[in-house]
């Protein structure tokens, strides 16, 4: 038997999230029986708790995008018990019961071994957000931008991806500025490497479709106004990557500033990368991403505690990132 937060539906329609205690035989399939050490709360995973959008596909399910521990059993040559493992994305938590629980039955495919400079602890330290905030960096890089382009902005800036990725592009050399609803947290964002703070509320209003040019790159987790206003304001020839929709999922903008000043939107998906990619982006942050910046970065709970944080979550009231100590 296991500990997992378990998701169920009422006659009416209402998402209830229990602790509850599980037998192995109730897992779904897989290759691979992982004993989970640590998973993680994001934005998705709230979602899913609080039952605020339809992110589960079907009920009962155990929640959480993110895991990493041990593999205990495998039916997969590629993995062995006692291998460091973690994965993030692939509808796990939606689709297929997830990581906040302390065992989890998955495809060997999903799987990526922990790489070497990091730990289970560690990793979900970083988890979804930190990897997304990867790929972002990447994107951006992969378009040319580099410091000498002139500052990027990163939006949501004391969220989970907005915080590691002020962490990650500082630490390349560019200019971070940090858009938040939270100026008390001014000090966090300058030690993650922000050189300069922008009150929320000046890019989450509806404005002009071509603004003053002011940066080179964006990375932005907002989507809706937030990031019209952020295309509207990129500099000839910028680049935003875009990863989330806390905002909204729409896009009030026009191609104005795609056409007259040459910008690029460009999607970023962490649910469904390419391996290689995503093996590329975990071991890019096992190199460039400090120790002390992810414990500084991030608190720990246990799995008892994730439904009452579900909320405060979604209402913007956790800064950086959420990890769960599944044997707390």
């Amino acid at each position: 038997m296991f500990k997992a937060l378990l998701l169920t539906k009422t006659p009416e329609g209402a998402t209830l999230a229990d602790m509850a205690s599980l037998d192995e035989a109730q897992l779904p399939k897989g290759e691979v029986l992982v004993d989970v050490a640590y998973s993680t709360v994001n934005y998705k995973d709230a979602l899913a708790i609080t039952g605020s959008s339809l992110v589960v596909r079907k009920f009962p399910m155990v929640p959480g995008i993110d895991l990493a521990g041990t593999v205990a059993e495998s039916l997969d040559a590629r993995f062995k018990p006692g291998d460091a493992v973690l994965l993030n994305g692939w509808g796990v938590g939606e689709g297929h019961w997830g990581g906040l629980a302390q065992k989890a039955r998955v495809k060997a495919d999903w799987l990526v071994p922990i790489p070497k400079g990091l730990d289970a602890r560690q990793a979900m330290a970083i988890g979804t957000a930190g990897y997304t905030a990867m790929l972002c960096v990447m994107a951006l890089q992969d378009r040319g931008v580099t410091p000498a382009a002139g500052p990027v902005l990163v939006t949501g800036a004391n969220g989970g991806v907005g915080s590691i990725a002020i962490a990650l592009l500082a630490r390349l050399g560019f200019e971070v500025h940090a858009s938040t609803g939270r100026m008390g947290e001014a000090g966090h964002l300058r030690q993650l490497g922000a050189t300069e703070l922008i009150e929320r509320a000046t890019l989450s209003a509806p404005g002009k479709l071509l603004q003053k040019e002011r940066w080179a790159a964006a990375v932005d987790s907002v989507g809706s106004h937030t990031l019209a206003n952020v295309c509207a304001s990129l500099k000839y020839g910028g680049t935003v990557a875009a990863c989330g929709l806390a905002q909204g999922m729409d896009l009030p903008t026009s191609v104005a500033p795609f056409i007259l000043r040459g910008i690029t939107l460009a999607g970023v998906d962490s649910v469904y990368a390419p391996m290689a990619r995503r093996l590329l982006a975990w071991e890019r942050l096992a190199r460039e991403l400090p120790a002390d910046v992810l414990e500084t970065n991030t608190e720990t709970i246990p799995l008892n505690a994730v439904a009452a944080l579900a909320p405060r979550l979604l209402a913007g009231q956790v800064r950086g990132r959420v990890r769960v100590d599944l044997a707390a």
